[in-house]
């Protein structure tokens, strides 16, 4: 009777103690499912905002693009301001980047006290601007077989899509054509130029062309970049523009193999880079 009643006894225990490692093991089953439940809704969170990332990323890349191409309206832009009239010789209401302009007017100022006076003969021109002088160039050069009159036209202008002058921190002063800068008034401002300009945050942007800078379009002595927002403007295009972008003109089944991006765009006065 005894031992009958302590077999019953432990039986209860083992019971006891089967219910509890049982429960326990339940617990434990439904902390690891909670747990694998929040894992699998952390992922799912983390997901979806590397695709809200991604998805901005490239928004900002594609806005990137078309800003870098001149694929905009200055006029319409908070970021740019007109070219006051009394500063404008190029027969055209024409913009630049709000800090340009403030930079240039300074610079304007102090050359001024050298009886040096400095306007501005083009200034923004975006995509679609550079679209008509390239193709009007195109059109008038029949002489050429297509590849050469491609190469002829890059001698002094950029094809649509790869003009500093779609930043809005690129001006021609005073005269776009060379003989005015062997003047003795058009070689004082140059002279001032090359020794203030760089005060002001401006760089002559293609200087003469030899071993420094073997490829590119010619010296222009009235070409000036903007540096403190003109370098970012140069990196980016390098990293986010492909000869694949550029396109939509007159000629462009010559892009490919020209490499416009490194020989052009990129080829310039060291000292602007």
């Amino acid at each position: 009777m005894c031992y009958c009643f302590q077999v019953i006894k432990l039986d209860l225990k083992y019971k006891v103690l089967l219910c509890i490692f049982i429960i326990l093991l339940l617990l434990t089953g439904i902390f690891l499912l909670m747990n694998l439940e929040t894992e699998r809704e952390k992922e799912i969170i983390y997901q979806q905002i590397l695709e809200k990332q991604q998805a901005l990323k490239k928004a900002w890349e594609a806005e990137e693009k078309n800003y870098l191409m001149g694929k905009f309206d200055p006029s319409a832009r908070g970021d740019f301001v007109p070219v006051p009239e009394e500063y404008n010789v190029s027969g055209y209401k024409t913009y630049l980047r709000k800090e340009t302009l403030e930079a240039f007017l300074k610079m304007r100022e102090a050359a001024s006290l050298s009886g040096v006076e400095l306007n501005i003969a083009s200034a923004t021109r975006n995509f679609n601007y550079q679209k008509k002088l390239w193709n009007d160039k195109w059109s008038i050069k029949d002489n050429f077989d297509g590849l050469e009159k491609f190469k002829e036209i890059l001698e002094w202008s950029a094809a649509p899509g790869t003009s500093r002058h779609h930043f809005g921190t690129d001006i021609d002063i005073n005269n776009v054509n060379p003989p005015y800068f062997d003047s003795q008034k058009g070689e004082k401002e140059y002279n001032w130029l090359v020794t203030n300009a760089s005060q002001f945050g401006f760089c002559q942007t293609y200087n003469l062309k030899g071993n420094n800078r073997p490829t590119g379009y010619n010296e222009e002595k009235w070409h000036w970049s903007y540096l403190p927002l003109a370098r970012n403007f140069t990196q980016e295009y390098k990293d986010l523009i492909t000869e694949e972008d550029i396109k939509g003109f007159l000629g462009d089944e010559y892009v490919a193999g020209q490499n416009l991006i490194n020989n052009y765009v990129l080829s310039i006065n060291s000292e602007c880079l």
